[in-house]
This record gives structure tokens, C-alpha cells and sequence, in this order.
């Protein structure tokens, strides 16, 4: 689980896309990124990173058992071994 609450929007493209890079160097290939709801810029700037991003292949709301529309469930590809 990645946090960006106390993170301004552009610090996040660097984080996330170290946080990704991270999980798959550890076989993570399933993520929750809480950004809050907000005002919804930073919901909107996770989205696009994870949007144009090579190793995402899916992401969606969470449920509210796991942070609602305050949260976003990202799955990565599998790398090839």
C-alpha cells in the first residue's frame, strides 16, 4: 500500500513509478494506492500516471472495504522470468 497523502502532485509520478518498480523487483503485482478524495487532483494525477504507465495492466476504485473512491487497486503485469 502506497500513501500519498502528505505528498504534493508533482512529487507523485516519481513515487509511483518508483513504488511500481519496487513491488515487481519484490513479486508484488497487486497495489493500493490511497490518494484520498479531496478536491480530486491528486486521484486525477494517479490515474493518468497509472494510465500511460508500461507495467500497469489494470486499475479500478476500490471497494469501500478497502478506501472507496479515496483509493485506487492497481495490477501490474507479470514479467516474463
Amino acid at each position: 500500500m502506497l500513501d500519498l497523502h502528505t505528498f504534493l502532485p508533482s512529487e507523485v509520478r516519481d513515487l509511483l513509478s518508483d513504488y511500481i518498480q519496487e513491488c515487481l523487483d519484490r513479486g508484488i503485482h497487486e497495489l493500493r494506492v490511497i490518494h484520498g478524495k479531496g478536491t480530486g487532483s491528486l486521484r486525477r494525477t494517479v490515474l493518468a500516471i497509472l494510465e500511460s504507465h508500461p507495467d500497469v495492466a489494470r486499475f479500478r476504485a476500490a471497494d469501500e472495504t478497502a478506501g472507496g473512491w479515496g483509493a485506487t487497486l492497481v495490477t501490474l503485469k507479470q514479467r516474463d522470468a
